[in-house]
C-alpha cells in the first residue's frame, strides 16, 4: 500500500507508542501510520544509544550525521543526538519502508529533520530528560513536543511570555495545584505547533492560544474566540513516565477544502511517495 493509498483516518492521532529497543512496538507504529495516516512514538534515550560500539562503527551508523556528532563538546548532548539518530533512522526504516533499506536522514534550514527522496512522509523529534518522541505523517505536516509535566514554570512570569490574554485569565481561575500542569501542556501544544508549521521562532505565542482546560484542543485566538482551523488535529498526553507529549498534525487534503488555515500558513508539502 502507497501512502496515496492509505485510508484516510477518523481520530488523526491515537496516544504514543512506547518503542522499546528495536523488538517492541514496532509492528503497531506501522499500522497505525497506515491505518491513521499519523503516529507518535516514544522511546527511552538509553534504549537507542550505541555504547558499545567502536569509533568507527558509530561513524557508519551515524552517517551523514557523524560531523554534527562531533561538533558536540558536552557527552551528554553527543549521546542526546546520537540516541535520536539512531531512532530516527530505525523509524524511518522500520514504519515508512516496512523493514528496507530507509532514506539518508536531511536538514531544513532551522535544523529540522526530513526522509531525502521522501517527501510524502513528514517527521518531527523531540527530547526531554531521558525520553524522546518522534511523529510521523503521511497526511501533510506534523511537530511535536515533549517536556516533563512536573517542570515548574507557573508564577515565575513564564506564561505571560507564551499566552494570550485568555490563557492567562483562563489559567487564574484555576485551582492553584492545576495551574503549572494547564501551563505545560499549553506551551508544549504551542511548540509543537510552530514547528509544523516550520515558523520555529518566527512563531509567536501570545497571538495564539489554546483552552487550558484539557478539552478537545482547537486553535483560539488572543480573546478565547475559536479560530478556523479544521484542518489541525492535536493532541496532549502526560505518559506513564511523567512527560508531557503533545502533537500538531495538518492535513493537506483538509486545507483544500473550504476554510483555511487563519493562524498563519505552513510550510509547504511535496508530492512524492516512498512508502513500502
Amino acid at each position: 500500500m502507497t501512502a496515496a493509498e492509505s485510508p484516510r483516518p477518523g481520530p488523526p492521532l491515537g496516544p504514543p507508542i512506547e518503542v522499546v529497543g528495536q523488538d517492541t512496538g514496532w509492528d503497531r507504529a506501522r499500522a497505525e501510520l497506515l491505518s491513521r495516516g499519523a503516529v507518535l512514538l516514544h522511546a527511552r534515550q538509553a534504549d537507542w544509544y550505541p555504547g558499545a560500539a567502536s569509533a568507527a562503527e558509530l561513524r557508519t551508523l551515524l552517517g551523514d550525521d557523524w560531523s554534527c556528532y562531533l561538533a558536540l563538546a558536552h557527552p551528554d548532548l553527543r549521546m542526546e543526538y546520537a540516541a535520536s539518530r539512531m531512532l530516527l533512522r530505525y523509524a524511518a526504516r522500520t514504519v515508512v519502508h516496512g523493514g528496507a533499506s530507509s532514506s539518508e536522514l536531511g536538514y531544513g534550514p532551522t535544523g529540522r529533520p526530513y526522509l531525502r527522496g521522501c517527501d510524502k512522509v513528514d517527521i518531527s523529534l523531540s527530547h526531554a530528560d531521558g525520553v524522546m518522541v518522534v511523529g510521523l505523517t503521511t497526511r501533510g505536516l506534523i511537530g511535536v513536543d515533549i517536556e516533563r509535566a512536573d517542570r515548574q514554570v507557573y508564577g515565575k512570569d513564564f506564561g505571560r511570555h507564551i499566552c494570550t490574554p485568555y490563557e492567562l485569565v483562563s489559567l487564574a481561575n484555576l485551582p492553584e495545584y492545576e495551574r503549572n500542569s494547564s501551563l505545560i501542556r499549553l506551551w508544549t501544544l504551542k511548540e509543537a505547533y510552530s514547528k509544523a508549521m516550520g515558523q520555529a521562532m518566527k512563531f509567536r505565542f501570545t497571538e495564539v492560544g489554546f483552552a487550558p482546560d484539557g478539552g478537545p484542543v482547537r486553535v483560539r485566538r488572543p480573546d478565547g474566540s475559536l479560530g478556523g482551523n479544521h484542518e489541525w488535529a492535536f493532541s496532549s498526553v502526560v505518559l506513564d513516565s511523567g512527560h508531557r507529549v503533545s502533537a500538531a498534525v495538518f492535513d493537506a487534503a483538509a486545507a483544500k477544502e473550504p476554510g483555511h488555515a487563519e493562524f498563519g500558513t505552513p510550510r509547504s508539502t511535496a508530492d512524492g511517495d516512498c512508502f513500502a
